[in-house]
């Protein structure tokens, strides 16, 4: 591959853009119909597309290149880059009728910064764009969310992560089967860059192969089987400590990597808890698991003994944390299910 993958697939346009069909439409009208506001705040996970969109948007509203100016507040946070930033937003675009200001992980801003942010944000030039991104938009205050037009990026689901992937593959002139795409859109976690990522590594290892089939992309990215999990959730329910300890041993054995192991236990245990809770879930639930997955599972709702419940759920989620800091990779494995089915 001459170019990343990421790079290579970045959206360019609106229409290349996946899943923000409400938005685009709302930036797209704005952009054609020249009614832009002065700063606009892009929330929602990792790798959803708010930088990508931010630049689309740009492009959209005039912008040329030499007038298009982005920032990581992550390494320009202080006070003193937003007094810079205030200087400069004074000088007029070089040959657009507007100039942008891209600020990416805006929630890193200092206090003293936001204020300063905020004078500009409320008495804009008006040849001046703002484009404020966020993964954290909890972090930023409500006098930057007030001055800004807001729009949500929807985290993307499982099923439309895999149609990504051999959308891509297929652009690659190659194969891979569904249960295969599956995997690396799982690995991807909600993210259609660290999707791409995956991919990438995928292609890059099985150098040469025309068709990735399942075995080979859970080899190269170290993921479980469907049926070692499913051991583990039928220990848990049954009780049975020592059925859900050797699937772990199993997994262990067949070099699986443990926090995407961990990853796909907590999924399925929050799909068992929403349909038991909330059964009117299973339609949407559909679209993350297979079928033969989906009826497993329920069955795991409806069972009688419930040892699968919320302190399930939370004892797995509390010695996820424990994740790389554990000397013993299988170790938070472990102890969740020690205590899911033995201590209280």
């Amino acid at each position: 591959m001459e170019l990343a993958l990421y790079r290579k697939y970045r959206p360019q346009e609106f229409r290349d853009v996946r899943g923000q069909d409400e938005l685009i439409n709302v930036l797209s009208r704005q952009a054609k119909q020249n009614e832009v506001a002065h700063a606009y705040l892009f929330y929602g996970g990792r790798g959803t597309g708010k930088t990508t969109v931010a630049r689309i948007f740009a492009r959209a509203a005039g912008v040329n290149p030499e007038d298009l100016y982005e920032m990581d507040a992550a390494s320009n946070r202080t006070i003193d880059d937003m007094r810079e930033l205030r200087e400069a937003v004074r000088t007029l675009p070089f040959t657009s009728p507007r100039k942008c200001y891209i600020i990416d992980e805006v929630h890193m801003l200092t206090k003293e910064a936001y204020n300063a942010l905020l004078k500009t944000l409320e008495e804009p030039p008006a040849h001046v764009l703002f484009i404020l991104a966020t993964t954290n938009l909890e972090k930023v205050p409500e006098t930057i969310i007030s001055r800004c037009q807001t729009f949500a990026f929807k985290q993307p689901v499982i099923h439309d992560l895999t149609q990504y992937v051999v959308d891509v593959v297929s652009k690659e002139e190659l194969l891979i089967d569904a249960a295969a795409a599956e995997l690396v859109a799982l690995a991807g976690d909600g993210s259609y860059r660290d999707t791409l990522s995956v991919l990438e590594k995928v292609l890059t290892v099985a150098d040469g192969k025309k068709a990735l089939s399942f075995d080979v992309v859970a080899r190269i990215i170290g993921a479980p089987r469907h049926e070692t999990i499913n051991r583990i959730l039928k220990g848990i329910d049954s009780g049975n400590a020592e059925e859900a300890l050797m699937a772990v041993r199993d997994a262990d054995v067949e070099h699986v990597d443990m926090t995407f192991f961990m990853r796909l236990i907590l999924l399925k245990l929050r799909a068992i808890l929403l349909l038991r809770y909330a059964p009117q879930m299973e339609a949407a639930l559909a679209e993350e698991f297979s079928p033969d997955d989906v009826a497993l599972l329920r069955s795991f709702a409806a069972s009688p003994a419930k040892r699968i419940n919320s302190h399930t759920l939370l004892e797995f989620l509390r010695t996820s944390e424990l994740g790389k800091a554990a000397i013993v990779p299988t170790l938070p494995i472990e102890i969740a299910i020690m205590r899911a089915i033995g201590e209280k």
